[in-house]
């Protein structure tokens, strides 16, 4: 007999929570793949868009009023929340709503993420909530908001902070909190140079998620201040938090870890190339450990209505066929060899072509003879017959963009100027 989750019972807290998730950043570590689209609008996992990470999160949770924070390059990612988050019934107070930046304060756009919020203010007071959840777009991970609203509430806390352990020597990509035994936050460096270890663990750290509930008067408090203070960055973790600390507030850490066996849970900030790449591959494991087969807790998305993928032709020289890989609809692989491969909606590899360990997104086209390895392929790419990419690093830095693992990543624009 199956069991549910821990949690999901917390039905009161999260109808009174409203979640805001900001999802107007550049995103520019990861490149070109961010050249036209928002980051949290990048595909991921063969079918979905990083954004649905989150937002699954929320409607799993019972979470359904959530606002999404846009800014840069949004159009795709509008797109993507008409067609596949469109579907909440408003009469039941309950809805997905854009915020774009519109300058509501003054003549500036969004100055940081605790502005964002800032100039959304009266969007928050007519919703009245108890408690606003604000996540960040662009992460990838499966979480019930529940529990941690839960201990929010039983701790008496001003804010709480999703929190996860991370190595010491990637610390400093992070904002980094240090906590007392009850979990209460006394210090949060965002990204330090010199990172501190938890205590006890000199090779671990506990990062921000970039995840924080706020009782919702708090919330309005902290950020009309911030907004009077001409120098701050006016940044939830440059800022707000600090601050609140700095106050004497009742700041407290919710670590993601599972409630029983006290093991750090799923959680993958994919903002650079390597992690993007990291991320998808992981997916085509045996086991991984991001679990998309999760009845329990599915990630929800748009999906056109497209025919199955499709292997064709049986021949020694050119068979189709995919090993340890994922597939997703509309494709066809014609007499060709994927391993170790995430192969997105409607992609087309003709035969005697090998792609190994590579990700291919929605629509590209790769022609016969080719060898593709540890390589991305944005959308739309149409790749000629006899490429070769992932082979001779040389080559590749001179035609395209070339991470330090390696990895290397290709858009339709650089295969056009071949």
């Amino acid at each position: 007999m199956k069991t549910r989750r821990p949690g999901r019972y917390v039905s009161s807290l999260t109808r009174d929570t409203v979640a805001l998730i900001l999802a107007g950043g550049r995103g520019t570590r990861l490149k070109a793949l961010t050249l036209k689209r928002a980051k949290p609008a990048t595909p991921f996992g063969g079918k979905y868009r990083i954004i649905d990470f989150p937002l699954s999160n929320c409607v799993n949770s019972g979470i359904r009023r959530i606002a999404v924070l846009t800014q840069y390059k949004a159009h795709d990612l509008i797109v993507h929340l008409q067609r596949a988050w469109g579907y909440f019934r408003g009469e039941f107070g309950e809805f997905v709503e854009t915020l774009p930046a519109q300058q509501q304060i003054d003549s500036s756009w969004y100055k940081g993420t605790a502005d964002a919020v800032y100039q959304n203010l009266e969007y928050l007071r007519r919703q009245e909530p108890e408690l606003v959840l604000v996540l960040a777009g662009d992460h990838i991970y499966k979480m019930d908001y529940g529990l941690m609203l839960a201990e929010h509430a039983e701790r008496g806390a001003d804010v709480t902070v999703g929190t996860v352990e991370v190595p010491v020597e990637r610390a400093r990509e992070f904002g980094i909190v240090t906590i007392d035994e009850q979990n209460r936050i006394n210090r949060f460096v965002e990204k330090p140079e010199q990172p501190e270890p938890m205590p006890g663990r000199e090779g671990i750290a506990l990062a921000s998620m970039g995840i924080y509930v706020f009782n919702a008067d708090f919330l309005e408090r902290v950020l009309c201040a911030d907004a009077e203070n001409g120098a701050s960055a006016h940044d939830f973790g440059r800022n707000i938090v600090p601050g609140c600390i700095e106050a004497g507030n009742n700041v407290h850490a919710y670590v993601f870890q599972d409630a029983e066996t006290k093991v750090q849970l799923y959680w993958r900030d994919v903002g650079n190339v390597d992690a993007f790449y990291d991320a998808n591959i992981e997916l085509t494991y045996v086991s991984p450990e991001l679990n998309l087969y999760d009845r329990d807790w599915p990630i929800w998305t748009y999906q056109a209505q497209l025919p199955p993928a499709k292997f064709i032709l049986d021949d020694d020289e050119r068979r189709g066929e995919a090993i340890n890989s994922m597939v997703s609809g509309g494709c066809i692989v014609s007499g060709a060899v994927i391993r170790e491969s995430v192969l997105f909606s409607n992609v087309r590899v003709a035969e005697q072509t090998t792609v190994e360990r590579s990700i291919i997104l929605p629509d590209v086209e790769i022609g016969r003879k080719c060898r593709i390895v540890k390589t991305i392929i944005d959308e739309d790419a149409v790749v000629p017959d006899g490429t070769i990419i992932g082979v001779d690093p040389d080559e590749d830095r001179r035609r395209f963009f070339v991470t330090r693992n390696g990895v290397v990543l290709v858009t339709a624009d650089m295969l056009e100027v071949l």
